[in-house]
């Protein structure tokens, strides 16, 4: 089937790009508004775009009043934010995150989540995510309805079970990230297979076999 998407509708667009762009991590984003009010809210459209410098990208979309997110509002007040990774273990908690509260309401109290103060930026950090990212706000790009954040990544905290600490490689038995799917359908990281990436030099010997 062939879709042109200038003319397809808005619904249409999204119902198809989500379904066959996944998974997709979620980034389960802590703010604080310039007043002191906490913010949890989870983002699906992101994912980390350079290690040097250290950036993490989420695009956020505003409300159908045209008026901003809380997270969107908070980011570009106080310049800092918190990215957690989403393991089963708060899930249900992160979707609790997603609902549409009144502005204003710090979603992490209507969950089960407990947070600690994070190490180089106010937003706190949630204590069980299986890694978290304090970012700094480095840019944003508007774009139609969406602003674009882009977070320069200013420390990093990981769950001890996630990581070899002598080669600091990720516990693949241990570190069980969740992702979207499509609709209401999110994946866990199961039956990981390998696929080395050979050098030049190999690919050739392996052609002569």
């Amino acid at each position: 089937m062939e879709f042109d998407f200038e003319a397809l509708a808005r619904e249409v667009r999204y119902k198809l790009l989500c379904a066959f762009v996944a998974p997709r991590p979620i980034a389960l984003v802590t703010t604080i508004s310039s007043e002191g009010v906490g913010n949890a809210a989870p983002m699906s459209f992101f994912n980390v775009f350079s290690d040097d410098p250290p950036i993490v990208i989420i695009s956020i979309r505003a409300r159908p009043d045209g008026s901003p997110k809380d997270t969107t509002k908070n980011i570009k007040e106080t310049g800092e934010f918190v990215v957690h990774l989403v393991d089963r273990s708060i899930a249900d908690a992160m979707i609790t995150c997603g609902i549409a509260f009144p502005p204003g309401e710090d979603e992490i109290k209507y969950t089960n989540l407990s947070v600690c103060q994070s190490q180089k930026v106010k937003p706190n950090r949630i204590l069980g995510a299986p890694a978290a990212l304090e970012c700094r706000l480095a840019t944003t790009v508007e774009y139609e309805n969406r602003s674009i954040i882009f977070g320069k990544v200013v420390h990093m905290w990981v769950r001890d079970e996630c990581i070899d600490q002598k080669t600091l490689y990720v516990k693949s038995d241990a570190y069980k990230p969740l992702a979207r799917l499509h609709g209401d359908y999110y994946i866990t990281a199961e039956n990981l297979f390998e696929l080395p990436l050979p050098t030049y030099e190999e690919w050739l010997k392996q052609q002569k076999k």
